[in-house]
């Protein structure tokens, strides 16, 4: 099963009616483009949903500790700057940032782009689909982003200004400056 893309223009939808699309449809996940196209997602096998359990259980553990920010699961929306509207695997923003946001802000797709995404590519995704999403959360302001591809045993690091860095089987990656201290263990996913 893959990805379907809707163009729905002439159609205009507005934030809050697609915000109530998602929210009366919670069996579906929904994602946005910057054109304003809906993406109809299919949910994931159970592997990859393990897989993705596990990415956001060591990133929750991490901020638990460090106090630095929010951890975001793959249900959570953020309203990017360029109009999309995503739903990475696993997302944090900074406490700074967090605070910023009024309880409104809070309580619906939040109107921002996280300082950090993973991306687990699962077998409904494609390569290329995934990776334009990733250049675009660099676009619109995260400071680091992970693709994780457990088929090729190849991880993508994106930063901000720099070329893409791909690293072939690695056993952990550095949440670097961006998440001071945190480790992910990758031994569980290859």
């Amino acid at each position: 099963m893959t990805n379907l893309t809707i163009d729905i223009e002439p159609i205009s939808m507005t934030d809050e009616q697609f915000f109530q699309l998602c929210h009366r449809n919670q069996d579906l996940r929904f994602e946005r483009n910057a054109n304003g196209d809906l993406i109809i997602m299919p949910p994931t096998g159970g592997e990859t949903g393990n897989y993705n359990s596990g990415l956001n259980g060591e990133l929750w553990l991490w901020n638990k500790q460090t106090k630095l920010g929010k951890t975001f699961d793959s249900s959570t929306g953020f309203k990017l700057p360029n109009g999309a509207n995503r739903s990475p695997d696993a997302a944090w923003i900074s406490l700074e940032r967090w605070n910023s946001l009024t309880r409104e802000e809070r309580a619906t797709f939040l109107p921002l782009c996280p300082d950090f995404v993973i991306e687990l590519l699962s077998p409904s995704d494609t390569l290329k689909a995934t990776r334009e999403k990733m250049v675009e959360y660099l676009d619109n302001g995260t400071r680091l982003a992970w693709l994780i591809n457990p088929r090729s045993k190849q991880v993508e690091i994106y930063r901000p200004g720099e070329e893409v860095e791909i690293l072939e089987f690695p056993q952990s990656l550095s949440g670097e400056t961006v998440l001071p201290g945190f480790i992910l263990n990758l031994g569980e996913i290859w």
